[in-house]
């Protein structure tokens, strides 16, 4: 409690200053370990039980778009040896086809409590999945933004769950809230699946790029007295988070553009854009967040990332802007400049110390 008072007057008086990364993360390589709880290969290595199939009720109530366009398509190396991926686990209902992968350090030692971190892809809220699946090559592209935070944060001793959830795939479709209460699910699911998988269920945390990067902030600022959490499945868990990154994320919708999700535009219905806007629920007692913008974005600018550090800055929220000079929309954690360092150091003062 005392660390969490103590993050929370570090982050607040801080100002939200925007830091020159192109100085700061350069100095600060290596000073993080690829692999916390590393072991000898004759050591003993806590199991994770095997999840069910999909759509089993074994864990029942128990215990890409213009806004977003993928990376290179080049073929993706060896997954590390360090890292385990579980690929296409269920946990949303048995109708819904949306999936998640998980990944983990190979070796967990027995007794071990992992923080988790929820990775919520970008895409507009139109497109986009869990891992850069390229469908034509049947494999995973070697820059895909969400595969680059899950081997990060299994290397740095988290689970990380990347989801699929729901995407607006056709004129009409309305996929607000729903695609925020998938996001809040996954955090419910982590919770009722927490001891088989070695998780802290106290010390979950969630980061996303671009529409990710909303839905992320969206879980570390709403609270259940809002009115927008799912009432099923898993509804005697909480949704909350401890802390997010958000990575170039829209959180200003009345004064982004008319978004499909919607299917209406600002004109016709102001409230929806206000009430999915992480702007809206800035208070003072919230999660720490972090947030990562780069100044040649194209695509979500840089202002959004600003107007919503101003508001926590007034608020007195915890928080920090990093504004990356000449960074543009969509980079991961090792793009022009390594944001490991920062990103780390950010997500174990909140989820681990």
């Amino acid at each position: 409690m005392n660390s969490q008072k103590s993050l929370r007057r570090e982050l607040c008086h801080s100002s939200a200053k925007a830091i020159l990364l192109s100085v700061l993360l350069i100095c600060l390589p290596g000073i993080f370990c690829d692999v916390l709880h590393g072991q000898s290969q004759g050591d003993a290595v806590a199991k994770v039980a095997p999840l069910p199939r999909a759509g089993s009720s074994d864990v029942s109530q128990a215990g890409e778009s213009e806004e977003d366009a993928p990376s290179d398509g080049k073929k993706q190396e060896a997954v590390p040896d360090n890292v385990v991926i579980q690929r296409d686990v269920s946990y949303l209902p048995a109708d819904r086809k949306e999936k998640a992968d998980l990944y983990m350090p190979a070796k967990i030692p027995p007794g071990t409590k992992m923080p988790a971190v929820v990775i919520i892809h970008g895409g507009g809220f139109n497109d986009g999945n869990k891992a850069k699946w390229d469908d034509g090559r049947k494999e995973y592209t070697t820059r895909g933004r969400e595969y680059n935070f899950g081997i990060n944060l299994a290397q740095h001793g988290y689970l990380g769950m990347s989801i699929d959830y729901k995407l607006r795939k056709k004129p009409g479709q309305v996929t607000w809230p729903q695609c925020l209460h998938d996001a809040k699910t996954a955090v419910r699911w982590l919770r009722a699946n927490a001891e088989r998988l070695h998780v802290d269920p106290d010390r979950i945390g969630a980061m996303g790029g671009s529409a990710g990067g909303n839905l992320a902030t969206m879980l570390a600022l709403t609270r259940p007295q809002d009115g927008l959490e799912p009432e099923e499945p898993y509804g005697e868990y909480p949704s909350t988070v401890r802390c997010a990154v958000d990575l170039y994320g829209a959180v200003d919708l009345i004064n982004y553009h008319d978004v499909k999700m919607f299917a209406r535009t600002r004109a016709e219905d102001p409230g929806i854009y206000h009430k999915a806007s992480p702007l809206s629920y800035v208070r003072k007692d919230e999660p720490p967040v972090l947030i990562l913008h780069g100044t040649m974005d194209k695509v979500v600018n840089v202002s959004q990332s600003e107007t919503l550090s101003a508001a926590m800055d007034k608020a007195g929220a915890p928080h920090e802007l990093v504004i990356i000079p000449g960074a543009p929309h969509t980079f991961d954690l090792q793009s022009s400049i390594d944001l490991r360092p920062k990103v780390f150091g950010f997500f174990d003062k909140c989820l681990k110390n």
